[in-house]
C-alpha cells in the first residue's frame, strides 16, 4: 500500500513540476524580430543582435530586406551575433561589391583578357550596348553558400533554426516578392540585389532585385505570422539634399526611399521596439567601416535595456559555433540544360567529377573557374541529398550576348603610343569556340587574331595569327655587332617585323598546368633603311617550326602580384627555311623563365624571377637571338626586358637572368619598388660552366612607383648599370599588349 502512496505521490509531483515548467515557457511571449535594408549600414544589425544574444531573448521569426535579408538568414540559419561580427569585420569589401573572381581560377585566355582591355562591350546584333550591372555577385553567392552549407538541404525557411523570411522586388511587374521557401543564399542575393550594382535573380520564373525596392521594412509580415512582441531595427536613411547626393549611389537609394519613408509611420506603430541606429556619415558601401558600424546598434539598443530585459531567459541560450564542412561528397552533377556549351566544357571548368569528394576550397574555384569564362549571366547552385553525398545541381544562365567590343590603350618606349580595338564572339562556328580579334593602332601597326576550341577536360584546340613590328634605334644589329663595325656607328635604326602563324592542341595536366604543342610559320624581315652602301634588308625569310609548351600561373594578379608562383617554358625546333640569306640549318630553340612571390608585414613584397634560353645547332638565326634591354612592353619572340641598358642594348644566342625586386604599396594601389637584374648573356653560353655559372658580365638596377588603374598600371622606373654607367627612365602607361 506504501508503495502504491509513494508511485501516486511521484506522479502527482511530476504532473505539477510539468506544468509548471510549461507556464513558465508560456510566460515568454513569441518574439519577431524585423531587419530593415541599407547596404553596408545594415551591419548595425549585427550590434542589435550581439545585445540579444546577451540577454538570451529567444527570436521566434525573423523578416528581412536586403542586408537585413543577410544579416537575419545567417542569423536564422544558426550564427550567433559574435560570429556574425567576426564574418563581417574581416570580409574582403572590394570582392563584395565587385564581381570578384580570384586570378588562379582563370585560364591563360581569361588571364589575356583581364590583363589587356580596359572596357568590355556587349556588341549584340553590331549595336553597342552597356553591362546590366557592375557584378553578378557570384562571390557574395559564394560566401553565403559557404556559410549556409549546414543547413543546405533545408528548402523550407520555416524549418531553419529560426523560422525566416526575406523581401525581393518582381522587376517586371513592381510587386512585393515573399522569399519563404527554396536556396536560401540565392533568396538571400535576390533580396540584396541592388540595380546597376548587382545583376538580377531570377527564382520560379520571376526577376527579382532589392526587397527594399517595395518593402524596406517588412513588419506588418512579422505581425502576420503571429508574433506577440516585435522587434524591429530600422537603417535606412531619411531624405537627403542636393548637397548630400553624392553619385549615381546616393541618387538611386533616395528615390528608392520616397515611398518607403511615407510608410514608414504606420510601420513605426506595428513595432513594439523601434530601434534606430545612429548611421549618419555612412553609405551604403561603406563595408570597410563595419568595426565603426557595428557599435552604433549596440548603442541604440542599450536605450531599450528595460524592456528587453524582462524577456530575458533565466538560461540564457547558446548557440553552437557554425562549421563550414571541409569537404563535399558529390555523388552527382546535374546541369541545366545548355545551348552553346556542352557538359564536357562545363565539368571541365569544374575540375572536378562526380562520384568524388571535394574540398569546399576546390569546389568554390570550380564555381569561380565557370565564372571566369564571362559566358553566364548568372550561375546558381544548390545540394541534395543523396544518401551519404549530394547531388550539386547547377542552374546555369547563358549570357545573351555573345558578341563584344573591347578597348585599351598602352604606351611604352619600344612601340609607343597603342590604341586597343578588339572584337570577340563566341560560338561562330561550333559550341564552345571563341574567335577573337585585336587591332593594335598607333605608332607600331600590330595584330592578334585567336580562335580556340575549349574541350574542357578533352584536347582543345586553337589558332593563332599574329603580326607584331617596331622602329627603333637600336645598340645593336642582330649581326654580332659586325654591321655596326664595318659602319663605325654605335647604333642602328632597325625595322623590325614578325608574322606568325600558329596551329594547336592544348589540355591541362595534374589540374594545375597547362600544356600544349603546335605548328609554327612564321615571316621575319628585318630591314633598316637608313643604310647606305650595303643592302638595307638583313632578312626577309620564312621559319617553319614545331613547338611544345608547359605554363602555370598562380599569382594573385600580373602586374603587383602578392603571392603565388609562375612557371612558364617552351621548346621549339626550326625545320624548314625559305633562308633569305642561304645559310639555313635545322636548330632548336629552348627557354624557361619562373618566378615567386612573398608578402610580409601585409604591403612590403619580395619577388624572385629567373630565366633563360639556350639554342642548340651549329648555325643559328642572329635575328632570333635573345634579346634583352628596356621595360614596360609585352615580351614577344626572344625579347625580353632588362634594367640598365635600352632596349635590344644585349644580344646572344644563350642567357641566363635572375631578378629580385622589393615592393611596398605606400597606400592604397600606390607602390614604390626597387629591382635589380643580373645575367651572363653570349654565344653558347651554357656549353660550359665557366660561360654562365660565374659572376654576372651585365648588372641593372631601377626605382620605381606604380599606381594601379582601370586602365591598367601607371608606371615610372629610374634605372642604370654599373658596368655602362647610362642611366634610363622608362615610362609605361596601361595594360601591355
Amino acid at each position: 500500500m506504501k508503495k502504491i502512496i509513494l508511485l501516486l505521490s511521484f506522479l502527482i509531483f511530476t504532473q505539477v513540476s510539468l506544468s509548471q515548467d510549461n507556464n513558465v515557457e508560456q510566460s515568454f511571449p513569441k518574439i519577431g524580430l524585423v531587419l530593415s535594408g541599407g547596404g553596408a549600414k545594415g551591419l548595425a544589425h549585427i550590434g542589435v543582435l550581439k545585445v540579444i544574444d546577451s540577454l538570451g531573448i529567444k527570436i521566434d521569426y525573423i523578416g528581412g530586406t536586403s542586408m537585413g535579408a543577410i544579416i537575419g538568414g545567417l542569423y536564422a540559419s544558426g550564427y550567433s551575433a559574435k560570429e556574425l561580427d567576426s564574418i563581417f569585420t574581416t570580409v574582403d569589401v572590394d570582392a563584395l561589391l565587385q564581381d570578384f573572381t580570384p586570378r588562379d581560377s582563370k585560364s591563360f585566355y581569361e588571364k589575356r583578357n583581364d590583363e589587356m582591355y580596359a572596357l568590355t562591350l556587349p556588341f549584340d546584333n553590331f549595336k553597342v550596348g552597356l553591362p546590366s550591372a557592375l557584378s553578378k555577385g557570384l562571390y557574395n553567392y559564394n560566401l553565403l553558400s559557404r556559410l549556409t552549407m549546414s543547413v543546405c538541404n533545408i528548402k523550407d525557411f520555416d524549418k531553419l533554426p529560426i523560422p525566416f523570411f526575406c523581401i525581393a522586388t518582381n522587376v517586371e511587374t513592381g510587386k512585393e516578392v515573399v522569399l519563404d521557401k527554396g536556396i536560401l543564399p540565392q533568396a538571400m542575393i535576390a533580396s540584396g540585389a541592388i540595380p546597376t550594382l548587382y545583376n538580377p535573380i531570377e527564382i520560379d520564373g520571376k526577376v527579382l532585385v532589392d526587397g527594399g525596392i517595395v518593402n524596406n521594412y517588412p513588419v506588418e509580415l512579422i505581425r502576420a505570422k503571429g508574433m506577440d512582441i516585435v522587434i524591429g531595427v530600422d537603417v535606412q536613411d531619411g531624405l537627403k539634399n542636393r548637397e548630400q547626393i553624392e553619385g549615381a549611389t546616393d541618387l538611386l537609394v533616395q528615390v528608392s526611399n520616397f515611398s518607403m519613408i511615407e510608410k514608414m509611420e504606420k510601420k513605426k506603430k506595428l513595432t513594439d521596439i523601434y530601434i534606430k541606429p545612429d548611421i549618419t556619415g555612412f553609405t551604403v558601401v561603406s563595408f570597410e567601416k563595419g568595426k565603426e558600424i557595428i557599435p552604433r546598434g549596440v548603442q541604440a539598443t542599450h536605450k531599450f535595456m528595460d524592456q528587453l530585459i524582462t524577456w530575458q531567459r533565466l538560461e540564457k541560450k547558446q548557440q553552437e559555433n557554425q562549421k563550414t564542412p571541409d569537404s563535399i561528397n558529390i555523388k552527382d552533377i546535374k546541369v541545366s540544360e545548355l545551348d552553346n556549351y556542352t557538359r564536357a566544357y562545363i565539368l571541365g571548368k569544374l575540375k572536378f567529377k562526380q562520384w568524388n569528394k571535394v574540398s569546399v576550397k576546390t569546389f568554390e574555384k570550380g564555381i569561380n573557374n565557370l565564372n571566369a569564362t564571362q559566358n553566364f549571366g548568372s550561375i546558381a547552385y544548390s545540394f541534395q541529398k543523396n544518401s551519404d553525398g549530394e547531388n550539386l545541381i547547377l542552374d546555369l544562365k547563358e549570357k545573351k550576348s555573345n558578341m563584344f567590343l573591347k578597348f585599351g590603350l598602352h604606351y611604352d618606349g619600344l612601340f609607343k603610343s597603342s590604341v586597343l580595338l578588339n572584337f570577340t564572339k563566341k560560338k561562330l562556328f561550333t559550341r564552345n569556340d571563341v574567335f577573337s580579334l585585336d587591332v593594335i593602332l598607333g605608332d607600331n601597326f600590330r595584330y592578334n587574331l585567336d580562335y580556340y576550341i575549349d574541350n574542357g577536360f578533352y584536347w582543345s584546340f586553337g589558332l593563332k595569327s599574329k603580326f607584331t613590328t617596331f622602329g627603333k634605334n637600336v645598340p645593336n644589329d642582330f649581326n654580332d655587332g659586325i654591321t655596326l663595325s664595318n659602319l663605325g656607328i654605335n647604333s642602328l635604326n632597325v625595322d623590325y617585323s614578325d608574322l606568325s602563324n600558329q596551329i594547336y592542341l592544348q589540355t591541362i595536366f595534374a589540374q594545375k598546368f597547362s600544356i600544349g604543342a603546335g605548328l609554327e610559320l612564321k615571316h621575319l624581315k628585318v630591314k633598316s633603311e637608313t643604310l647606305q652602301n650595303i643592302t638595307p634588308v638583313f632578312d626577309n625569310s620564312d621559319y617553319f617550326s614545331a613547338y611544345g609548351y608547359m605554363k602555370f600561373d598562380s599569382f594573385n594578379q600580373k602586374y603587383f602580384p602578392k603571392k603565388g608562383w609562375y612557371f612558364n617554358g617552351e621548346v621549339k625546333a626550326y625545320l624548314y627555311s625559305s633562308d633569305y640569306n642561304n645559310d639555313f640549318e635545322k636548330f632548336t630553340v629552348a627557354k624557361a623563365d619562373m618566378g615567386i612571390v612573398h608578402t610580409f608585414y601585409k604591403k612590403a613584397t619580395i619577388k624572385l624571377f629567373t630565366e633563360g634560353g639556350f639554342a642548340v645547332g651549329e648555325n643559328t638565326i642572329s635575328y632570333l637571338d635573345f634579346a634583352l634591354g628596356g621595360y614596360g612592353f609585352a615580351p614577344f619572340n626572344n625579347f625580353r626586358s632588362f634594367y640598365g641598358y635600352d632596349f635590344v642594348g644585349i644580344v646572344g644566342d644563350s642567357y641566363v637572368k635572375g631578378t629580385l625586386e622589393f615592393d611596398y604599396e605606400i597606400f592604397k594601389k600606390h607602390h614604390a619598388n626597387f629591382s635589380a637584374n643580373y645575367a651572363n648573356v653570349g654565344r653558347k653560353i651554357f656549353e660550359n660552366l665557366d660561360g654562365w655559372l660565374t659572376k654576372p658580365s651585365y648588372s641593372g638596377y631601377a626605382l620605381g612607383y606604380g599606381y594601379e588603374t582601370l586602365i591598367g598600371p601607371i608606371e615610372i622606373k629610374h634605372s642604370w648599370s654599373p658596368e655602362t654607367r647610362d642611366h634610363y627612365t622608362w615610362f609605361s602607361v596601361g595594360f601591355q599588349f
